[in-house]
């Protein structure tokens, strides 16, 4: 969370032990713990309280899909390029039959001018 190693760690308690002094550091410790177990007793007020407000629904709930680490651009980019398309398949079997595979696609006659509407711009 704060991406602190070992090594900042040791160096940010011996900053506190030189600041706060060896006699007051027990009591600032003590009060961490105790803020440390009111966050905790909030959180699970909190998701108690979610709980009763969803009733039965809350256990049904998926949260693996409201994890945010799932949505990683390359990862999706990556599985869109390996997926096969689903209509390419069967245009395939319909060309290879004799089968006509729908309206010609439209090319640009480079003779005519290019439709423009002044409007869209």
């Amino acid at each position: 969370m704060f991406d602190i190693n070992g090594y900042e760690f040791i160096v940010l308690v011996i900053v506190a032990i030189v600041v706060l002094g060896p006699e007051r550091l027990p009591e600032y410790a003590a009060k961490l713990g105790r803020l440390v177990r009111q966050l905790r007793v909030m959180a699970d007020g909190a998701k108690a309280q979610l709980k009763d407000q969803l009733g039965p629904e809350f256990d049904d709930l998926n949260w693996r899909q409201y994890d945010p680490r799932q949505y990683d651009p390359r990862r999706i980019v990556r599985e869109a390029l390996l997926d096969p398309v689903p209509g390419a398949a069967a245009e395939a079997t319909a060309t290879d039959l004799g089968a006509p595979a729908g309206p010609a696609p439209v090319v640009h006659d480079p003779i005519k001018s290019t439709p423009w509407d002044p409007d869209a711009t």
